[in-house]
């Protein structure tokens, strides 16, 4: 709506006329009176930060019956403020921008009665930040469920995802040039249409650690005995020095391919150490999420024998991480503890885990965890992902997370939720 110059103050009084409103606030009324009309007033209005602008200005217009002389309005109690009287009715634009998370009130009077006619709330929060990521397992992911992506980003629009593809689809003997042209083709699609990021996954696959010059390690399995492919082995068997030279290899494979250094990364089985992150922050990496939800991988609990699976080593690496974890800096001794010194990388824990091992109803737990429905005091973050590959049967459970998530978009004004990407996580969450 187009409004005179006269409304550009932080609260605007009438640009003449009636002498102003009282300095006390009426009383509330006990229910709005339907003869008044009241929009632009939404539910939620959002507190900026460096990496989200805020949403700091209310502007509503309110219809009055015929011969009403002037309206007034109060927030939070403070001092009345006169709506400016135009042909299609009376205007009101306050800046939000002090206020801060929490309920706040307006309340309307007309020509200076003592009980207000109305009274509307709305809420100032800061964002709840919703990550999506994939985890490329595999050399190539399959046709179908990249697809899949294409059906995400048409039914959410709004959605950015962070794609963590793996180096071994550029060292894959069983890979054909043409079909890694069409993977990289694809990854540059998602990244330059839809906004999404490329960032970096490892599985120690042998042919991508051979290719990097490092011996392939293929006894340190978190599944089997031996695992003559490595793609099961933990991370932490390569130690800060070799995992650097995979990380800067990777880097160079990305590069050479147009899709650019990756700068946020998650661990092959989450298996990430301290040497790994180390090694990460060393090459330039800004965010991690190999800090995981551990509880949601049950599926991994192993019925009998051996204490050395999945499940059992991250329970152990990861024993506080929870539904409600959320980002930190990582003591450069201890992945779990945010005491100095730190790393310069910020760990953003996956608390929603993989839709491969939780269901929506799950998920909308730790969703619900993280929001109750009230005003956030800060900024947080909820993280999921889901593994592409050609096996790929988890789209209902992705599809029937974000519809929830949807519905609470702070750039509609219902709730907190923003989109976002890994890498941009540092500039709200900074040191």
């Amino acid at each position: 709506m187009r409004l005179p110059a006269c409304l550009a103050l932080l609260l605007l009084a009438a640009c003449g006329g009636e002498s102003g409103p009282a300095a006390e606030p009426p009383a509330t009324p006990a229910e709005n009176d339907p003869a008044y009309t009241i929009v632009g007033v939404d539910g939620w209005y959002l507190i900026g930060n460096a990496l989200t602008p805020g949403q700091d200005t209310l502007t509503a217009r309110v219809t009055a019956p015929a011969g009403t002389g002037f309206v007034d309005a109060w927030l939070d109690g403070g001092p009345g403020v006169r709506l400016h009287d135009q042909s299609d009715g009376f205007y009101l634009q306050t800046e939000l921008g002090d206020l801060g998370p929490g309920p706040h009130e307006l309340l309307f009077a007309a020509d200076g009665a003592d009980v207000a006619f109305a009274r509307v709330e709305f809420q100032r929060t800061h964002p709840l930040y919703v990550l999506a990521t994939t985890d490329w397992d595999y050399s190539d992911a399959g046709q179908a469920a990249m697809d899949f992506h294409d059906d995400v980003h048409a039914d959410h629009p709004d959605l950015m995802i962070t794609h963590f593809i793996g180096p071994y689809t550029f060292t894959d003997p069983a890979l054909s040039a043409a079909r890694v042209t069409e993977i990289v083709d694809w990854a540059k699609r998602m990244r330059d249409q839809h906004g999404d990021e490329i960032g970096l996954h490892i599985h120690p696959y042998c042919h991508f650690v051979e290719y990097a010059g490092v011996t392939c390690n293929t006894d340190d399995s978190l599944v089997y005995e031996s695992d003559t492919s490595g793609y099961s082995v933990g991370l932490f068997a390569y130690g800060e020095q070799d995992f650097g030279t995979l990380l800067r290899t990777a880097d160079t494979l990305f590069e050479d391919h147009g899709l650019g250094k990756p700068v946020t990364f998650r661990a092959g089985a989450w298996t990430a150490t301290i040497d790994v992150l180390r090694a990460l922050a060393d090459d330039g990496f800004v965010a991690d999420t190999s800090a995981v939800h551990w509880a949601k991988l049950e599926e991994w609990i192993p019925e009998l024998g051996s204490a050395w699976t999945l499940y059992q080593w991250n329970m152990a690496q990861w024993s506080s991480i929870g539904a409600t974890s959320q980002p930190y800096y990582p003591n450069d001794g201890d992945v779990l503890s945010s005491a100095g010194p730190t790393l310069s990388i910020l760990e953003v824990p996956d608390n929603a885990a993989m839709v491969d091992y939780v269901s929506v109803e799950e998920m909308n737990e730790v969703f619900t965890a993280n929001w109750d429905g009230t005003a956030l005091e800060a900024p947080r973050t909820l993280m999921m992902g889901w593994h592409p590959s050609p096996q790929f049967a988890y789209g209902p459970r992705v599809q029937g997370l974000f519809t929830i998530t949807d519905r609470f978009q702070a750039q509609h004004h219902d709730g907190p939720v923003v989109y976002a990407l890994l890498r941009d996580m540092p500039t709200v969450f900074g040191r």
